[in-house]
């Protein structure tokens, strides 16, 4: 989470600062400046979409220091359905195959979230002498504010 809290805050920083070169990245061809058409808002939605990027990767990286394992599962259904949305948008032409990219990072990302939070949830319910620490939440049903208010085993 930690990870990809980064990445996603250093690329939002990339895009409003260097509008360009996040276009690039993203498999679109910049357009130099003064060629825009009137009424052209391409960077205004890029600097719109990059400042998302940077509070996202901000809320990720507090999520990780936080252990916030709900926000975690959270996570998991929303990032699929922004991989299955940035991938239709290639295959029906909405967007260049260089976007294709970004719909895996997100499904890759969901992923590899989905197998941890699982690995994790099993490894709880070995108990806490099998596996060294104490019983996770991750799917449980116990809240992260249940558990915190449960004594540990250490």
């Amino acid at each position: 989470m930690a990870v990809f809290g980064l990445l996603a805050a250093a690329l939002g920083v990339v895009g409003l600062v260097a509008p360009d070169a996040q276009l690039a990245l993203m498999g679109f061809d910049p357009v130099p400046s003064g060629a825009r058409a009137d009424g052209d808002h391409t960077l205004m939605f890029l600097t719109a979409s990059s400042m998302a990027a940077v509070n996202m990767g901000v809320y990720y990286v507090l999520a990780a220091l936080a252990d916030w394992k709900a926000f975690f599962r959270w996570t998991v259904p929303f990032r699929v359905l922004t991989c299955t949305v940035f991938t239709l948008a290639v295959i029906t032409g909405r967007a260049p195959a260089g976007f294709l990219g970004v719909g895996i990072w997100e499904g890759a990302g969901a992923l590899a979230t989905a197998i941890a939070l699982r690995a994790e949830s099993r490894r709880g319910a070995s108990g806490p002498g099998e596996s060294g620490h104490g019983a996770s939440t991750a799917g449980s049903g116990a809240s992260d504010e249940d558990m915190e208010a449960a004594p540990r085993m250490r």
